[in-house]
Formats: C-alpha cells, sequence, structure tokens
C-alpha cells in the first residue's frame, strides 16, 4: 500500500523554469536547514543544496553536495530520488553541487560519518514523490484526464485508459506552473525497483574510461607546481636553512617559508622534489617533549589511575565485583594509525586580485570555503571551491591543511599553483587515529551469571584535544565520541560502568575510519570473548545469552554464526574467531577463519560477514563497502601502526606502514539482512569488528590472548 506523508511547503523552493525550458525542484536537507536565509532571496535565485532537473530531451539530473570518494553515494542517493519518481536509470545524470551558500546555507556539505544515505532517505524519498506527483498533474492538465487516471513509469506519464503517454521533458513546461503539493504518496517498498537492485555505478565509466577529474588532473595556464618541506618534529621548527644546491636545480622557480614549513615551486613535479632533495635544513624542536611510544603509554596508564568522567553507570558495580565469584581484568592497548589514502593530500589554486578557485578532494568543502575567504579577504562568493573525486577520505580530507597550503603559496607567487604531498608527507603529517588504553573488569557467579561490566578507556580526545582548541579545558569532561560503541554496549549485564579519561599528547589527531568504535570495539569483543571462556561457554551462545533484548544483534550474529559453520570442524589448524558490534546505526557480525603456523605467521583465510543496515539501498556498494572495511581493518590489525620516536613518526612509506598484501587477502562473504527499517550507516562499520574475531581466533589457535594491535607473533609465541 502505498504510504501518504505531509509534505512541509517551506521545505521546498517553488519548482523553476530552467534555462530553456526545463523544470527543477529543489528542496532543503533537515541538517543543513536556512530557510530564513533562503526566504531572504527570490525563488529564482536561490538554488538549494540538492535538485531535480528534467529538460525537454528527457535528460534527468540530479545533483548530489556529498563527495564520492569510492563509497558510492554518487549511486546510492540518486537510486533513492530516481525510485520515487519512477525514472529510466538509463537517463539519469549525477552531478556534483557546487560549494555555494545558496545550496548548504551556513552549513557545511560534508561528507563523513557514514552519514550519506541515512540522514537523506526520507527527504529524498519525499522529493522524488513530489516530483512524480507534479509531473502526474501536468499530463492529467495536457491530456484534459483525471489525475488518478495516470500512473509514471520510467521517465514516462501514461494514462492507463487510452494508453496515450507524454515525457518527463514534454511535461516540465507544465509542471513548472503547478504548487508543490500538500500530500504524496510514497512508493510501496515491496515494489521497488531500483532500491535493493545491483546498479552499475555512475561514476564507474568516468573512472574507467579516464574522464573523472582528480584535483591532480586538473591543469591550468601557467600553472606551477609546489611542495612543503615540513618539520619532523611535533611542535618543531626551522632552525638554519641553506637553499643554495636547491636553487641551482634546473626547473627550480622559488623557494621560500609559509606557515607550516619551506615551499619549493618547480616547472614540473620532477624539478620541484629534485630540488626539494637539495635542500639543507636544521631543525629546532621547540618546546616540544619529544613523546615516544614508551612515555606516551606511561602517560596512558599514569591516567588511567586518576578519575574519568562517566559515560554510563549502572547498577552498583564496585558492589556488584565485590559479590562475584570470580573477577577477570584485561588491559587492551592500540596504536596511532595514519589514513594512508591512495591519493595523498593535493590541491590546485588559482589565486586572482578579486577571486580565488581551487580544485580539492575534501571532505569539508564549505569549512575550505570559510577559511579561504578568512585568508584572502574576499567574500565568500569569490571564492569558488570545486570538489573534485577523492581517491579515500576515511577522516583525513575532514581537514583542509594541504588547501591552506596551497592558497599561501598561489597568494605568494600571483599564479596558479598545483600543490603535491609526498606518500613521506602524508605518512609523518597526518592528523592520526588516537592511540588508547583500555582497562576492563568484569564479575562472574560461578553458575554462569555475569553480574559487572567496567571499562575505562584512556585516549587523546579528537573533540577536545589540541586540533579543535575549544575554549573550555578539557581536564576530566565527558567526550562521548571517544566512547562511541563503548557506552553503548548491547550486552545485558545489570551492573555497568564505562568511563572516560582524557591523556592528550602532542600528537596531531582526527576522525579515521569508524573513529573510536575500532578501538573500543576490539577491547569489548576480545574481553566478552575471555569471560566466554572463563565460563566454558561458546562464545556465541554466550554473546547471545547476553543479546536477548537485542534483536538486530542477534539476527546477524546468528547469520554469520550459521554462514560460517560456527561450531563444526574445520580444515587442519584452521580455527574460528567471532565478534559483533553497531555502529553509525548499523550491526554487524564477523567470523573469522584463522591458522598460525610455527613461526606464528597469522593467515587470515575467510572471513563471514552479517550486515544489517536497514533498507539495502545498493546492495553491491554494501558489499563492496564491508569488503573494503575488512582489508582496511586487517591492515590495521595484523601490520599498520604508527610509532613516535624522539618527537617524529618513525613510519615514512608503505614499506614500513604495511596495508594488506594480496596474498593475505581473505575470501569475503556479505551476507545483507532484509530490513524495511531506514537505512543506516555502511562506510564505516564493517571495520570495528574485524580486529577481534582475528584475535579471538588467535587465542583459539594458539591458547593466547593478544591485547595489543598490530598483532605481532612475539605476542603470542613466547
Amino acid at each position: 500500500m502505498p504510504n501518504k506523508v505531509f509534505i512541509n511547503r517551506r521545505d521546498f523552493i517553488k519548482t523553476i523554469s530552467t534555462v530553456g525550458t526545463g523544470l527543477a525542484i529543489g528542496f532543503y536537507l533537515p541538517f543543513k536547514n536556512n530557510l530564513q536565509a533562503a526566504e531572504s532571496k527570490s525563488t529564482i535565485e536561490f538554488i538549494p543544496n540538492i535538485w531535480v532537473s528534467v529538460n525537454p530531451d528527457n535528460q534527468v539530473t540530479l545533483t548530489v553536495s556529498e563527495a564520492e570518494m569510492g563509497q558510492g553515494v554518487w549511486t546510492s542517493l540518486p537510486m533513492i530520488v530516481a525510485e520515487e519518481m519512477e525514472l529510466d536509470w538509463t537517463k539519469v545524470k549525477v552531478v556534483q553541487a557546487p560549494v555555494d551558500e545558496y545550496y548548504f546555507g551556513k552549513y557545511d556539505m560534508g561528507t563523513g560519518g557514514s552519514a550519506s544515505v541515512r540522514t537523506s532517505w526520507e527527504k529524498l524519498r519525499n522529493a522524488g514523490a513530489v516530483a512524480k506527483d507534479m509531473l502526474l498533474e501536468a499530463a492529467a492538465s495536457q491530456l484534459s484526464v483525471a489525475k488518478n487516471e495516470c500512473i509514471a513509469d520510467k521517465g514516462y506519464i501514461i494514462h492507463q485508459p487510452s494508453g496515450k503517454k507524454l515525457s518527463y521533458g514534454e511535461l516540465t513546461q507544465t509542471a513548472a506552473s503547478i504548487e508543490i503539493p500538500s500530500t504524496v504518496n510514497l512508493k510501496d517498498p515491496n515494489k521497488f525497483s531500483i532500491i535493493g537492485t545491483d546498479l552499475l555505478r555512475t561514476d564507474t565509466l568516468l573512472k574507467v574510461n579516464g574522464t573523472a577529474q582528480y584535483a591532480m588532473d586538473v591543469d591550468l595556464p601557467g600553472m606551477v607546481y609546489a611542495s612543503i618541506v615540513r618539520c619532523p618534529y611535533f611542535g618543531g621548527n626551522i632552525k638554519t636553512i641553506n637553499d643554495t644546491d636547491a636553487r641551482n636545480v634546473d626547473g627550480i622557480l622559488d623557494i621560500f617559508k609559509i606557515e607550516t614549513g619551506i615551499a619549493v615551486v618547480g616547472e614540473s613535479t620532477w624539478a620541484m622534489l629534485q630540488g626539494r632533495k637539495k635542500l639543507k635544513i636544521t631543525w629546532d624542536r621547540g618546546s616540544n617533549k619529544y613523546p615516544d611510544n614508551e612515555s606516551i603509554y606511561e602517560l596512558f596508564k599514569k591516567r588511567s589511575r586518576k578519575r574519568g568522567a562517566k559515560g554510563r553507570n549502572e547498577g552498583n558495580v564496585k558492589k556488584a565485583l565485590k559479590n562475584a565469584d570470580r573477577v577477570i581484568e584485561a588491559v587492551y592497548e592500540v596504536p596511532f594509525q595514519a589514513h594512508a589514502t591512495m591519493e595523498p593530500m593535493n590541491c590546485v589554486v588559482d589565486y586572482q586580485s578579486d577571486h580565488c578557485q581551487i580544485w580539492a578532494p575534501t571532505q569539508s568543502p564549505k569549512n575550505a570555503q570559510k577559511r579561504v575567504s578568512e585568508m584572502t579577504g574576499f567574500p565568500m562568493d569569490k571564492v569558488k571551491i570545486n570538489v573534485t573525486f577523492l581517491g579515500g577520505g576515511f577522516g583525513r580530507r575532514a581537514f583542509n591543511d594541504f588547501v591552506d597550503e596551497g592558497v599561501e603559496v598561489s597568494m605568494k607567487l600571483k599564479k596558479p599553483v598545483k600543490l603535491i604531498w609526498t606518500r613521506e608527507d602524508d605518512m609523518q603529517h597526518d592528523f592520526y587515529r588516537p592511540a588508547s588504553r583500555h582497562l576492563l573488569k568484569a564479575g562472574l557467579m560461578n553458575d554462569g551469571q555475569s553480574l559487572a561490566w567496567s571499562h575505562s578507556v584512556v585516549a587523546p580526545s579528537i573533540l577536545f584535544g589540541q586540533m579543535f582548541k575549544y575554549p573550555i579545558p578539557f581536564k576530566d569532561k565527558l567526550d562521548v565520541v571517544a566512547l562511541a560503541g563503548a557506552k553503548e554496549i548491547a550486552y545485558e549485564i545489570p551492573n555497568i560502568r564505562v568511563d572516560y579519561k582524557s591523556a592528550n599528547t602532542d600528537i596531531p589527531i582526527g576522525w579515521w575510519r569508524s573513529v573510536y568504535d575500532s578501538q573500543n570495539a576490539y577491547a569489548n569483543e576480545c574481553f566478552i570473548d575471555e569471560l566466554a571462556h572463563t565460563l566454558k561457554t561458546d562464545p556465541v551462545e554466550y554473546r547471545l545469552q547476553l543479546l536477548k533484548k537485542s534483536s538486530r544483534h542477534t539476527t546477524v550474529l546468528k547469520r554469520a554464526a550459521k554462514e560460517s559453520d560456527w561450531g563444526k570442524p574445520l580444515k587442519n589448524n584452521h580455527y574460528h574467531g567471532v565478534s559483533c558490534h553497531a555502529s553509525f546505526g548499523t550491526y554487524v557480525a564477523q567470523v573469522a577463519e584463522v591458522s598460525v603456523n610455527n613461526e606464528g605467521n597469522v593467515h587470515v583465510h575467510r572471513v563471514v560477514c552479517a550486515v544489517d543496515c536497514g533498507q539495502a539501498v545498493s546492495p553491491i556498494n554494501i558489499r563492496a563497502q564491508m569488503e573494503g572495511s575488512i582489508v582496511y581493518g586487517l591492515s590495521a590489525t595484523l601490520n599498520g601502526e604508527i610509532t613516535i620516536k624522539n618527537g617524529a613518526v618513525e613510519q615514512s612509506n608503505f614499506h614500513d606502514f604495511q596495508v594488506l598484501r594480496m596474498d593475505q587477502m581473505p575470501t569475503i562473504d556479505v551476507h545483507i539482512i532484509k530490513s524495511l527499517e531506514p537505512p543506516s550507516g555502511i562506510g564505516e562499520p564493517g571495520l570495528p569488528p574485524i580486529a577481534p574475531a582475528v584475535a579471538n581466533a588467535i587465542f583459539s589457535a594458539t591458547g593466547k590472548r593478544i591485547r595489543k594491535l598490530p598483532i605481532k607473533a612475539e605476542d603470542f609465541l613466547a
């Protein structure tokens, strides 16, 4: 049955005729609404953040505000609108929205937090339904028939009694004069023909034929190339510089200081890089206390003995632990992590006397526009940000430090500049995932009852750390983001305490795929396995006992166990490990099949993943995101870590910060739970369960607990 919804006409702009005779329908997204600002503009001038336009040739263009960084947002969002509009998918064109206040008001058009589909679902469906309703009204008017005798089908309105039909393109002028409806009927999900199907991604052909534009593809007349040499020590600065040899390199145009380091400018990338190698620099480490891994983890230990901010406090944990037959304790640690996007940071900046235009792979373009406006003194409408395709984001490109650098260089030179980071720059000047320490305690009874759960998270704060510089001192203020996945633990234990203890360092930190869920899930799911083993209970069964009120957790856990043949004998020396975690509104369970040889080499042969993300908009994309998250997570589990020595990052490239190699790649089976719940996040939730699933499998294989990442042979062979 169709679902009738009431439409707030204030959410839509009046339909307008586009240049030519087309139809455009604009609307606001709920978390980017700025109606007051919009009402100060005429309807003709105002263009909203995402809109639908239909041309007389029946070409439908859907403008998307979110950046495409491989997550498939250019496909999933248009699918929602296309479903409700009954579009011919082959006639759908997707374009990137410009960064303009008319689109986004005062809000950032950021892409991250696995939010694109889950925060736009309702509005996009409503927008498609509104457009379809107006086209139906237009067709009824042009054909002089009753509206209820007409249906929409693949870009046409068909009058059923007569068989007459009009294309959407033929209806644009009439539809543009029709008032926004007050109610519309949403399509019955059981009749979806686009949503839930494996459609070809709209960006695939562009990337195959080379027409997709990344910032590195931009080439402007008179453009020069720049690279920045930055101090390798956190908090350090330039002490002395000798650039004589560098300036003698053929093709070097200029060398000068900027805020973050020394800019080397050349006629080509090659010249710029060769000149950079010739610089002779000594560095002043400044006030930096030369942090290293040892001192950082000592800080974590010291801070763990202090009182923390309570994130969850149910029952009486202290009393329950005292009354328990057994108290189990464990400490888990995870390191700093680099984002290691396949495309290093880069941008093209063209600064002119009265405007500035930028091409950048950014997750936060509105913030970039605001920052450039501040740097140049230009009003916002004189700063144009062209969002290119992103070669991976993972939260790194929420920071626009590379754009700032490009602007500063272009302002100095008064000419267009392509700023390029090397892989080494990217690895050693990242905003790293915070390292953390986790103290867990549980109280158990001999009859198998779980009485108490305590989890103290010790970690630097992204929200209140040095990078965001909140005016309120952090101290014991609760950072709820740092407790993501810890505070919301779903296991039904009568006494639960979760707290957070800040331990900020000089190491710059930022969002990393799944953020703190990647760490908290590791500690939670490994420790719950420890409790199951202590109680001599099957790890899956123990979780199910504690998840009786969480049907979605239970569903994915049972599905992963079934599809992996959990509990059945495996081939020689293969072992299973399981984990289950919810993040960004999505429930994921994974079973890892692992072997460990005599040298301590770990091989993950297979990962079975069950995911409940609500309504599956694009199943092929969901499977791809789960696979990508697992690979990304396995890289951090088996290989990757950022270590600090004498105030600097030790790693520099993929030889010492290894990502998953081809011979390490497991078979991945993804099983999507059918659901009519609204869609939830998908870009990140597949990552948190993989590390604990592998660690738990290693315990099954060796009898040794892995309480520190990445997994190293010496940790369980001793």
